[in-house]
């Protein structure tokens, strides 16, 4: 079995299709299901791969049928505005496709630590795929409001539903066990995947890359994340920042961050500003954190 990684281009949200193999068909019906659910599909960027080749060809073929046997200008403006264009990158060049070769980072990276080294049957590998989705759709992008008190975010899963994603409430599978059902392992994969995954995104959001110039100190009311081991799936320690403490060089060291179960007081270096919400106003792109979703932190 393979998995097809579609990357909205605009908000990084990810979508993953499970195919039977590489031919051009299971492409086309891969790309058929996500119109099905996700809505039309105009522009698709990706790699010069013969399966995406072919099934540019195909679908170029149908639509030319398609045009000869409704030769209507309703019909013509139809397909004309709801025609599927392919963008292929350079050969061999797969540097030019950074965002979606960040989301296949993403998804193998997890799921061959998690999941790997065991069989699956179809139902529990679909199941997999779609948690792991949902894992990646779940990160914070932005504050949805600037309001001081609202320590709500936007994620990818709004711009997919209109709300934030929902996990069905599990309890914990804790270890060593010595037997479990197939259920039960399925479920334990799925806590471990959001551990590792969540512990890694907010490391990551916490990298220190070597200073080379100035940038703006944290301010108070930025909404930050901070570390937590025992969160539920999709659920984010996130905060506001109530105060500032500054060195004697004038630089904001310390924070107070106020959360959902109290004050805080933490270093700069241990909180993440939003990966969009950065301190200097800057978006920061998934790909130059090498990873999907990355950000550097902003510090003073």
């Amino acid at each position: 079995m393979y998995v097809a990684v579609f990357v909205c281009l605009s908000v990084k949200a990810v979508h993953f299709e499970v195919v039977p193999n590489l031919t051009s068909s299971a492409c086309i019906n891969a790309i058929k299901r996500f119109v099905g659910r996700r809505g039309r599909l105009l522009e698709l960027h990706c790699d010069n791969a013969t399966t995406f080749v072919g099934a540019n060809t195909e679908i170029k073929a149908i639509r030319q049928q398609y045009l000869q046997q409704f030769r209507t200008n309703q019909w013509d403006n139809y397909c004309r505005d709801s025609g599927i264009s392919f963008h292929f990158i350079p050969a061999r060049s797969p540097h030019f496709g950074g965002l979606w070769e960040a989301g296949v980072k993403s998804f193998k990276y997890h799921f061959c630590r998690i999941f790997g080294g065991r069989s699956y049957t179809y139902d529990e590998f679909s199941t997999a795929v779609g948690q792991i989705e949902g894992t990646l759709n779940s990160r914070p992008l932005i504050p949805l409001t600037d309001h001081p008190d609202d320590l709500e975010v936007m994620t990818p899963g709004h711009f997919i539903i209109g709300e934030p994603l929902f996990s069905i409430p599990e309890p914990e599978i804790a270890e060593p066990v010595k037997r479990l059902t197939r259920l039960q392992e399925t479920r334990r994969f799925q806590q471990q995947l959001w551990k590792r995954w969540s512990r890694d995104y907010v490391s990551q959001l916490q990298q220190r890359s070597k200073w080379r110039q100035a940038v703006k100190n944290v301010d108070v009311g930025n909404l930050v994340l901070l570390r937590h081991d025992n969160l539920p799936t999709y659920h984010w320690n996130l905060g506001r920042v109530d105060e500032t403490i500054k060195g004697e060089d004038g630089l904001v060291r310390v924070v107070l961050v106020r959360t959902a179960r109290g004050v805080f007081r933490r270093a700069v270096t241990k909180i993440c500003v939003l990966p969009v919400d950065t301190a200097d106003g800057d978006d920061i792109d998934a790909d130059e954190a090498g990873d999907l979703g990355g950000a550097a932190v902003q510090e003073g």
